[in-house]
């Protein structure tokens, strides 16, 4: 399975606190797409690209080790 430089990995081992978007959903670079806490810190992830949301393999709550497959993002030109 090929991973699309888009696609959004873990960074660290943490646990999802939250999703502010959805499946669907149009992201702007920079836009935060989810927050990973690790070591007590909660960190935002945010899109590397203009696109869309396409699957999130994640759940509030769920533990991620690092590189994991987090969202998958389908850039756009605009």
């Amino acid at each position: 399975k090929q991973v699309d430089e888009n696609n959004i990995l873990s960074p660290m081992p943490g646990k999802i606190v939250d999703l502010f978007l959805a499946e669907g959903d149009l992201v702007n670079i920079g836009e935060p797409i989810l927050s990973l806490e690790a070591m007590k810190m909660q960190n935002e992830i945010t899109a590397m690209c203009n696109g869309v949301i396409g699957k999130i393999h994640v759940v509030p709550g769920q533990s991620v080790m690092k590189d994991d497959l987090l969202v998958e993002v389908t850039s756009i030109d605009v």
